[in-house]
């Protein structure tokens, strides 16, 4: 990680964070308050499959307040739908985040196998100018801040009793709109990783 927060500093560039998570029908746990000795239980009325994947990035600079950008997309088992995200969504992910960010990134991920294809390889070679890729190593998620703010993302809807896959998504992105306007919390998820941004 330090090679890529000097990296950072070098171009002046922003270190961004980039992960996917999903959330199916079934309710992540949470806790609630109940009754001493009566567990609360919260019945799922809806049925049917289905997922809504969601890709996130956190981004930070020294100086700058931290910002956070996500994508969502719908799965509801039908053929001609993509199960999650495609190289392409990342790709327009990266220049969005990087039209709002103003500046060079340093974009810091996990080596999944959609991360490693060819065109998005290509991709990120043709952009050499303002992209700079830092894998980070298998089965590390402590050390990726996007992973606390799925955490806030689950907690939150832990309890959401959702008739249809449409109630997810809303629940998903109401609360990713409420955590972009908080950059404490995303400056949080970082401090949870344990790495500091010092310049």
């Amino acid at each position: 990680m330090a090679a890529g927060k000097s990296t950072a500093a070098a171009c002046d560039g922003w270190v961004v964070f980039e992960d996917e998570a999903g959330q199916s029908m079934m309710p992540p746990r949470a806790r609630t308050w109940g009754r001493s000795g009566r567990t609360p239980v919260v019945r799922v009325r809806g049925r049917g499959s289905g997922r809504v994947s969601m890709a996130g990035m956190t981004c930070y600079k020294q100086g700058e307040r931290a910002r956070m950008f996500y994508a969502t997309r719908e799965y509801n088992g039908r053929k001609d739908q993509p199960m999650g995200f495609g190289w392409r969504d990342f790709r327009d992910l990266l220049i969005r985040a990087r039209i709002q960010l103003g500046g060079p990134i340093v974009l810091v991920w996990d080596n999944v196998r959609i991360h490693l294809t060819a065109p998005l390889r290509d991709f990120i070679a043709a952009n050499a100018d303002w992209l700079t890729v830092f894998q980070l190593p298998s089965y590390a998620p402590d050390l990726n801040p996007q992973e606390g703010i799925w955490s806030l993302v689950k907690r939150d809807i832990g309890n959401l009793a959702a008739a249809d896959l449409s109630q997810i998504t809303i629940a998903v992105k109401r609360r990713l709109k409420q955590i972009q306007c908080r950059p404490d919390l995303v400056d949080g998820c970082l401090a949870g990783t344990g790495l500091v941004m010092d310049g």
